[in-house]
């Protein structure tokens, strides 16, 4: 086999090696992203977020009624992001929230 031919095989060789380690670790941080959006403590982080949100416009002087509406928008947000992130998709498989939620999901409907 000619130098220019063994080149091309290690250079594809290479290519491969990536793309495995690419499309197995993509998925993972997908998912590790997702999850922190559907944990009970991602739940406590993000009404903290918007409390905080509230009270720093109310100190600002934002009457309450606007402050109230900014903060329900800045909720709507989060929420978006969350939906956003729950039905991504990597090629052609869908990335999978955490197994337990959907079990708490399924378990719920069933009653």
């Amino acid at each position: 086999m000619s130098e220019r031919k063994k080149e091309m095989v290690e250079d594809i060789e290479d290519l491969k090696a990536v793309l495995e380690t690419i499309s197995t670790q993509i998925p993972n941080l997908i998912k590790g992203i997702i999850d922190s959006f559907f944990s009970p403590e991602a739940g406590s982080r993000m009404g903290k977020a918007v409390a905080d949100f509230y009270k720093s416009l109310k100190e600002a002087g934002i009457p309450e009624q606007e402050a109230l509406a900014m903060s329900r928008d800045y909720l709507g947000t989060l929420t978006r992001w969350g939906d956003v992130l729950k039905n991504m998709r990597f090629g052609d498989r869908r990335i999978e929230v955490r197994k337990e939620k959907k079990e708490e999901e399924e378990e719920e409907k069933e009653e």
